[in-house]
């Protein structure tokens, strides 16, 4: 499914962002608020993982080497700025969490709860 797919590029193994993964954020987003886009629930599923993603801040915090803290400085800065993407379209999930269609408000009530339970801007 490309879903699956583009999750594997933009969050590997549901808990690994990359330097794209914060641009993708707004176009996903967008496509959660088309009213007759299939992959609602996946889509809502994958930026629920984007947003409980915290492996660069807990690697960085328990490395003590600073030669390796400079290598990895990008990377909890990929994991924020992907975190306060799916912030920013708080409002299209909020929207669809207020569906009739129980397929889609589900997982879109899910997500607000996971954004709800984790803050925005984890500290490295």
């Amino acid at each position: 499914m490309a879903v699956d797919d583009l999750g594997d590029v933009i969050c590997a193994l549901g808990f690994v962002v990359g330097e794209a993964t914060a641009p993708t954020v707004p176009f996903l987003l967008e496509l959660v608020g088309f009213p007759h886009v299939a992959c609602k629930a996946e889509l809502l599923d994958l930026l629920g993982s984007i947003c409980r993603t915290d492996q660069w801040h807990s690697a960085a915090a328990a490395t003590q080497d600073r030669k390796r803290d400079a290598a990895w400085r990008q990377q909890p800065g990929w994991e924020a700025a992907a975190r306060g993407a799916v912030y920013a379209g708080r409002w299209v999930i909020e929207s669809v969490a207020s569906s009739v269609r129980p397929e889609e408000a589900a997982p879109a009530r899910n997500l607000l709860r996971v954004m709800d339970g984790t803050p925005p801007f984890p500290e490295p």
